[in-house]
Protein backbone atom coordinates (compact mmCIF):
# COMPACT_ATOMS: atom_id res chain seq x y z
CA UNK A 1 0.00 0.00 0.00
CA UNK A 2 1.49 3.59 -0.84
CA UNK A 3 1.31 6.14 1.35
CA UNK A 4 2.24 10.16 0.40
CA UNK A 5 2.88 12.05 3.27
CA UNK A 6 3.03 16.00 2.69
CA UNK A 7 4.26 17.51 6.01
CA UNK A 8 6.68 20.12 6.37
CA UNK A 9 7.70 18.84 9.73
CA UNK A 10 10.92 16.69 9.51
CA UNK A 11 11.45 15.07 12.42
CA UNK A 12 7.23 14.44 12.96
CA UNK A 13 7.72 13.03 8.92
CA UNK A 14 10.36 10.70 9.84
CA UNK A 15 8.94 9.30 12.72
CA UNK A 16 5.80 8.56 10.45
CA UNK A 17 7.45 7.29 7.78
CA UNK A 18 9.57 5.18 10.42
CA UNK A 19 6.56 4.01 11.61
CA UNK A 20 4.34 3.44 8.92
CA UNK A 21 7.30 1.13 7.09
CA UNK A 22 7.61 -0.91 9.91
CA UNK A 23 3.86 -1.50 9.14
CA UNK A 24 5.09 -2.53 5.76
CA UNK A 25 3.37 0.56 3.82
CA UNK A 26 5.43 1.91 1.27
CA UNK A 27 5.72 5.68 2.11
CA UNK A 28 6.45 8.86 -0.10
CA UNK A 29 6.99 12.24 1.59
CA UNK A 30 7.00 15.93 0.53
CA UNK A 31 7.42 18.86 2.41
CA UNK A 32 5.90 21.95 0.68
CA UNK A 33 3.09 23.00 -1.78
CA UNK A 34 4.49 22.50 -5.26
CA UNK A 35 5.98 19.46 -4.96
CA UNK A 36 2.84 17.67 -3.02
CA UNK A 37 0.88 19.09 -6.23
CA UNK A 38 3.38 17.42 -8.49
CA UNK A 39 3.70 13.86 -7.30
CA UNK A 40 -0.79 13.65 -7.15
CA UNK A 41 -0.57 15.17 -10.79
CA UNK A 42 2.01 12.30 -11.45
CA UNK A 43 1.16 9.12 -8.87
CA UNK A 44 -1.29 7.05 -7.57
CA UNK A 45 -1.59 6.56 -3.79
CA UNK A 46 -3.60 4.55 -1.32
CA UNK A 47 -3.81 6.98 1.29
CA UNK A 48 -2.73 10.65 1.75
CA UNK A 49 -1.80 12.27 5.18
CA UNK A 50 -1.92 16.00 4.27
CA UNK A 51 -0.89 18.67 6.78
CA UNK A 52 -2.90 22.15 6.05
CA UNK A 53 0.14 24.71 7.12
CA UNK A 54 2.89 24.20 4.30
CA UNK A 55 5.71 26.16 2.78
CA UNK A 56 4.23 27.51 -0.61
CA UNK A 57 0.70 27.02 0.06
CA UNK A 58 -1.99 25.41 2.27
CA UNK A 59 -3.38 22.14 2.35
CA UNK A 60 -6.66 23.19 1.42
CA UNK A 61 -5.89 24.09 -2.13
CA UNK A 62 -3.88 20.72 -2.49
CA UNK A 63 -7.57 18.88 -1.26
CA UNK A 64 -9.53 20.75 -3.61
CA UNK A 65 -7.11 20.09 -6.29
CA UNK A 66 -7.66 16.35 -5.44
CA UNK A 67 -10.98 16.50 -6.02
CA UNK A 68 -11.26 18.65 -8.93
CA UNK A 69 -9.05 16.17 -10.23
CA UNK A 70 -11.44 12.98 -9.80
CA UNK A 71 -8.42 11.50 -7.49
CA UNK A 72 -9.61 8.96 -6.20
CA UNK A 73 -6.86 8.83 -2.83
CA UNK A 74 -8.19 8.69 0.95
CA UNK A 75 -7.06 11.64 2.16
CA UNK A 76 -6.40 12.10 6.28
CA UNK A 77 -5.46 15.60 7.16
CA UNK A 78 -2.91 15.95 9.84
CA UNK A 79 -2.71 19.48 11.71
CA UNK A 80 -2.12 21.30 14.85
CA UNK A 81 -4.77 23.49 13.37
CA UNK A 82 -7.64 21.55 16.22
CA UNK A 83 -10.68 24.25 15.71
CA UNK A 84 -13.57 22.97 14.67
CA UNK A 85 -14.40 25.68 11.44
CA UNK A 86 -10.74 23.77 9.81
CA UNK A 87 -12.03 20.05 10.98
CA UNK A 88 -15.73 21.04 8.81
CA UNK A 89 -14.26 22.35 6.17
CA UNK A 90 -11.39 19.94 5.41
CA UNK A 91 -14.23 17.54 5.69
CA UNK A 92 -16.88 19.22 3.88
CA UNK A 93 -14.50 19.54 0.72
CA UNK A 94 -14.15 15.45 1.01
CA UNK A 95 -11.26 14.85 3.36
CA UNK A 96 -12.05 10.89 5.04
CA UNK A 97 -10.41 11.69 8.27
CA UNK A 98 -8.92 14.32 10.52
CA UNK A 99 -6.15 13.83 13.06
CA UNK A 100 -5.10 16.61 15.30
CA UNK A 101 -1.56 17.25 16.35
CA UNK A 102 -0.13 15.63 18.19
CA UNK A 103 -1.27 11.74 18.07
CA UNK A 104 0.15 8.40 18.29
CA UNK A 105 1.93 6.70 15.38
CA UNK A 106 -0.53 3.63 16.15
CA UNK A 107 -3.71 5.70 15.90
CA UNK A 108 -2.35 7.13 12.46
CA UNK A 109 -1.79 3.25 11.69
CA UNK A 110 -5.28 2.56 12.40
CA UNK A 111 -6.94 4.85 10.69
CA UNK A 112 -5.16 4.17 7.57
CA UNK A 113 -5.90 0.94 7.43
CA UNK A 114 -9.75 1.93 8.40
CA UNK A 115 -9.85 4.30 5.52
CA UNK A 116 -8.22 2.03 3.20
CA UNK A 117 -10.37 -0.69 4.19
CA UNK A 118 -13.70 1.11 3.73
CA UNK A 119 -12.59 2.61 0.60
CA UNK A 120 -11.57 -0.50 -1.15
CA UNK A 121 -12.86 -3.44 0.54
CA UNK A 122 -16.50 -2.03 1.41
CA UNK A 123 -15.21 -1.90 5.45
CA UNK A 124 -14.50 -5.72 5.28
CA UNK A 125 -11.28 -7.07 7.30
CA UNK A 126 -11.75 -10.02 5.65
CA UNK A 127 -11.75 -10.47 1.93
CA UNK A 128 -13.33 -13.68 0.66
CA UNK A 129 -13.52 -15.25 -2.80
CA UNK A 130 -14.80 -18.60 -2.84
CA UNK A 131 -11.57 -20.82 -1.53
CA UNK A 132 -9.37 -17.82 -1.13
CA UNK A 133 -9.61 -15.51 1.74
CA UNK A 134 -6.93 -12.81 2.86
CA UNK A 135 -6.86 -11.43 6.49
CA UNK A 136 -5.72 -7.40 6.44
CA UNK A 137 -5.86 -6.96 9.77
CA UNK A 138 -3.40 -9.63 10.15
CA UNK A 139 -1.61 -10.00 6.65
CA UNK A 140 -2.42 -13.48 5.79
CA UNK A 141 -3.51 -15.03 3.29
CA UNK A 142 -5.81 -18.68 2.88
CA UNK A 143 -6.34 -21.24 0.51
CA UNK A 144 -9.26 -23.64 1.80
CA UNK A 145 -8.54 -22.86 5.29
CA UNK A 146 -4.84 -23.66 4.17
CA UNK A 147 -2.16 -20.85 5.10
CA UNK A 148 -0.32 -19.65 1.59
CA UNK A 149 3.26 -18.20 2.38
CA UNK A 150 3.47 -14.80 0.54
CA UNK A 151 6.12 -12.08 0.91
CA UNK A 152 5.68 -9.29 1.85
CA UNK A 153 5.43 -7.59 -1.90
CA UNK A 154 3.27 -10.90 -3.07
CA UNK A 155 1.05 -9.97 -0.69
CA UNK A 156 0.51 -6.41 -1.39
CA UNK A 157 0.75 -7.11 -4.82
CA UNK A 158 -2.53 -9.35 -4.53
CA UNK A 159 -4.26 -6.56 -2.06
CA UNK A 160 -3.63 -4.33 -5.55
CA UNK A 161 -5.08 -6.93 -7.79
CA UNK A 162 -8.41 -7.41 -5.48
CA UNK A 163 -8.94 -3.58 -4.76
CA UNK A 164 -8.68 -3.33 -8.83
CA UNK A 165 -10.70 -5.84 -9.78
CA UNK A 166 -11.51 -6.98 -13.33
CA UNK A 167 -9.66 -3.76 -14.39
CA UNK A 168 -6.36 -4.29 -16.35
CA UNK A 169 -2.82 -3.21 -14.42
CA UNK A 170 -0.21 -2.40 -16.51
CA UNK A 171 3.82 -3.16 -15.49
CA UNK A 172 4.12 0.42 -15.33
CA UNK A 173 1.96 1.14 -12.80
CA UNK A 174 2.41 -2.41 -10.98
CA UNK A 175 6.30 -1.09 -10.53
CA UNK A 176 4.88 2.43 -9.12
CA UNK A 177 2.95 0.45 -6.85
CA UNK A 178 5.48 -1.58 -5.53
CA UNK A 179 8.74 1.06 -5.88
CA UNK A 180 7.25 4.00 -5.93
CA UNK A 181 9.20 7.00 -7.00
CA UNK A 182 12.47 3.94 -7.59
CA UNK A 183 10.52 2.67 -10.34
CA UNK A 184 11.83 5.32 -12.70
CA UNK A 185 15.46 3.71 -11.98
CA UNK A 186 14.29 0.41 -13.33
CA UNK A 187 15.52 -0.42 -17.19
CA UNK A 188 12.41 -2.35 -17.40
CA UNK A 189 9.75 -4.00 -15.43
CA UNK A 190 11.27 -7.35 -14.96
CA UNK A 191 10.73 -7.49 -11.66
CA UNK A 192 6.77 -7.09 -11.77
CA UNK A 193 6.96 -10.18 -13.45
CA UNK A 194 8.99 -11.88 -11.04
CA UNK A 195 6.76 -10.76 -8.13
CA UNK A 196 3.36 -12.05 -10.45
CA UNK A 197 4.89 -14.85 -11.34
CA UNK A 198 5.52 -16.25 -7.96
CA UNK A 199 1.91 -15.00 -6.69
CA UNK A 200 0.49 -16.77 -9.28
CA UNK A 201 2.38 -20.37 -8.77
CA UNK A 202 1.83 -20.23 -5.31
CA UNK A 203 -1.98 -19.21 -5.39
CA UNK A 204 -1.74 -22.59 -7.83
CA UNK A 205 0.50 -24.59 -5.54
CA UNK A 206 -1.92 -23.96 -2.71
CA UNK A 207 -5.29 -25.41 -5.13
CA UNK A 208 -6.14 -21.59 -5.95
CA UNK A 209 -8.43 -21.24 -9.07
CA UNK A 210 -6.89 -19.01 -11.83
CA UNK A 211 -8.21 -15.47 -10.92
CA UNK A 212 -5.27 -13.75 -12.20
CA UNK A 213 -4.79 -13.00 -16.08
CA UNK A 214 -2.07 -12.31 -17.75
CA UNK A 215 -3.28 -9.56 -20.64
CA UNK A 216 -0.69 -9.86 -23.15
CA UNK A 217 1.21 -7.04 -24.41
CA UNK A 218 -0.64 -4.71 -21.97
CA UNK A 219 -0.61 -6.28 -17.77
CA UNK A 220 -2.49 -8.37 -15.75
CA UNK A 221 -5.89 -8.44 -14.50
CA UNK A 222 -7.65 -10.14 -11.52
CA UNK A 223 -10.98 -11.78 -12.32
CA UNK A 224 -14.24 -11.79 -10.28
Amino acid sequence: MKILIIEDEIELAKDIMNYLSSEQYLCEWVTNYNNAIEKIFTHEYDCILLDLMLPGGNGISILETLKQQRKQEGVIIISAKNSLEDKIKGLKLGADDYLAKPFHQAELAARIESLIRRKQFDSNNIITQKELSIDIHSKTVTVNNQLVNLTKKEFDLLLFFIGNKNKVLSKSTLAEHLSGDFADMFDNHDFVYAHVKNLKRKLKESNCNDYLKTIYGTGYKWEQ
